[in-house]
Parts: C-alpha cells; structure tokens; sequence
C-alpha cells in the first residue's frame, strides 16, 4: 500500500533526531522551549527515574552529554512530562522528578544564608522566592520527600546525602502559631518538618 505524501511527512519520533534538534536550538544559550508549540507526535519509550538515571527502550542511556541535552529540552505541561523543539513534541515518563540534586553549598548565616543546589545535569539553582524549597511526605511512612524548583515547574528531588548535610544548617522559626523546623535561603524560609516532631 503507497503512502500519501501526508503520510510521508509524519516521521516517527527518535532520541536520535531529538538529539540533534536540542544540539541545533541550544547553541546560543538554553533552548526557549516554553516559547515552542509543535504538534505532540506520540511518546517516546523513555524514562527517568527516581535516582535520575534515564532509559531508553529500558536501557540506561550512558553518555552523561546526551542525558544533558535530553534534559535541556524538557517541558512539563500539566502533570506531564515531554521533550519538546520547534517541530516535535514527544511524551516521556518521570517516575518522580526530572533532576537529583546532588550536591548544596550555603554562604552566609541564619536569614542571610543562601543554599545553592547542583543537579545531576549541572544546572545551579539557588533556592529562594523563584526557586523554592517544599517537602512532600508520604502518606503512609511520613518519610520526607525534598524538591527544589528548578526551573519552569521543573523539579529536583534533593537526594539523601545534600538533604542530611542541609539539615545541619536548620533552625526553627515560628509559621501560622507553630513553630517549624526549616531552612533560609535567599532571604526566605521554607519549612521542612513541624518542631513537635523533631522532639
């Protein structure tokens, strides 16, 4: 059966050609993928784990370069996640968040400490009023969940060793009558965990 010249045209998402569509749009600088609206050509059998590793068709992709690329393209619409460039939209799969923090280095002290974050893709945030800290705790264990906003409602999940490392630059401040355990970056506080339970 011949294929229209409609049908032609639709090529059938790749990493491969997405890869080479981030290298294109990101030589001067981030690739403005909020400001792209290509049409959604289907999803992509690629995954992103809790730790931050990335799969494609269940593979862990090895090259750290093309994790980074992969992840300069990413866009999350509503609950979803995407790759997007100027001519495709694909659907991927994030079992927690996009990116690992893992690593934080705080200058200053008390309200003028500032806590910078290091992801697993080498982006730097430094969390404040644009880049929040919140804590998510699961329902059931009550175990903390970190995250640090990133960049367009994109998350890092803020792994185990920089979370406990934070904790030692805590202090406890009153929020809404009760007194919370929390911390100060660029002159905000984000609390963590109420005190009582600390006791």
């Amino acid at each position: 059966m011949t294929k229209t010249p409609a049908e032609q045209q639709i090529v059938k998402p790749s990493a491969e050609n997405l890869a080479a569509a981030a290298k294109a749009a990101g030589r001067k600088g981030p690739p403005p993928v909020h400001l792209w609206n290509p049409p959604f050509c289907g999803d992509l059998d690629m995954e992103i784990r809790r730790d931050g590793t990335w799969f494609y068709l269940g593979t862990p992709i090895g090259r750290h370069g093309l994790v980074k690329l992969f992840s300069s393209i990413i866009r999350k619409d509503g609950d979803d996640y995407f790759l997007v460039t100027p001519v495709e939209k694909v659907g991927i799969r994030v079992v927690d968040a996009p990116f690992v923090a893992v690593d934080a280095n705080a200058t200053g002290k008390g309200q003028d400490q500032s806590i910078t974050f290091v992801t697993n893709v080498e982006d730097e945030v430094t969390a404040g009023p644009d880049h929040p800290i919140r804590v998510a705790r699961d329902p059931e264990t009550g175990e903390p969940s970190p995250y640090v906003l990133v960049r367009a409602n994109l998350e890092a999940l803020i792994d185990r060793k920089t979370f406990y490392r934070l904790i030692d630059l805590g202090t406890h401040e009153k929020r809404d009558g009760e007194s919370w355990f929390g911390l100060w970056s660029g002159g905000q506080f984000f609390p963590v965990i109420p005190s009582a339970e600390l006791a």
